[in-house]
C-alpha cells in the first residue's frame, strides 16, 4: 500500500507539472496592455513636456518669445512620437554587429 501511495504521488506531481507547462506564458515584457498605454503614454508626454519647458525658458532667457516656445515645442514632439515609436520596436536601430558590406 505504501508503494502504491508513493507511485500515486509521484504520478499526480507528473501531471501537475505537465499542467503548469500547458499554461499559456506572459510575454517577455512582462507587461501588461494597461501597463504599456501609460508607459507609451508617459513617454509621449514627457517628450511634450520637457519641450515646453525647454523653450518656455529658452524665451525667458533671451526674450525671443514665442518662437522658443513655439521650435522646442515642435522639438518635443517629434521627441515624444521617436520615443513612443522606440519604445514599440517600431523603430530599428542598426546594431554595431550590422554591416551590410558598404564601406
Amino acid at each position: 500500500m505504501q508503494r502504491l501511495g508513493a507511485r500515486l504521488d509521484e504520478v499526480a506531481r507528473a501531471e501537475e507539472q505537465k499542467a503548469r507547462a500547458r499554461e499559456p506564458k506572459r510575454p517577455a515584457g512582462g507587461q501588461s496592455a494597461l501597463g504599456r498605454a501609460f508607459r507609451l503614454s508617459a513617454e509621449f508626454i514627457a517628450g511634450v513636456a520637457a519641450g515646453g519647458l525647454i523653450g518656455w525658458s529658452f524665451d525667458q532667457f533671451t526674450g525671443a518669445s514665442p518662437w522658443g516656445m513655439i521650435v522646442f515645442l515642435m522639438l518635443g514632439f517629434v521627441t515624444g512620437v521617436y520615443n513612443v515609436m522606440r519604445a514599440t520596436g517600431q523603430l530599428k536601430l542598426p546594431s554595431a554587429g550590422d554591416d551590410d558590406g558598404a564601406r
